[in-house]
């Protein structure tokens, strides 16, 4: 599986920011596309992953609150994020994965190269 994520940049608080991540080779035991982010010097963190093979449900960990929602575009072999009401502790490196779900990002098998989002205040 491969991953090329992109769409990151420079916003401003409160704005918003779409990363896409074109999906590629065989999937079969990946169901799952998901995205981490980290901070500099700060861990990895589960931001949300959507059922790539199966009925497209999501899941998003607590801090999204309901500012980002994964979508699939499965014609294009896409997910995107939409991140909305940005805030500056948002401002991280965003990766794309592939994996069989779950939080912990040992889970997930397959990783693309992240895109830098920063959020200004």
């Amino acid at each position: 599986v491969q991953l090329q994520a992109s769409g990151g940049g420079l916003v401003q608080n409160g704005g918003s920011l779409r990363l896409s991540c074109v999906v590629s080779g065989r999937t079969l035991n990946s169901h799952f596309i998901g995205w981490f982010r980290q901070a500099p010097g700060k861990e990895r963190e589960f931001v949300g992953n959507i059922n790539w093979l199966h009925g497209g449900g999501t899941s998003y960990s607590n801090f999204v609150q309901g500012r980002f929602t994964i979508s699939k575009d499965g014609a294009e072999n896409t997910v995107y994020l939409q991140m909305n009401s940005l805030k500056p502790e948002d401002t991280a490196i965003y990766y794309c994965v592939a994996g069989m779900g779950g939080r912990e990002p040992s889970l997930y098998d397959y990783w693309g190269q992240g895109t830098l989002v920063t959020v200004s205040s």
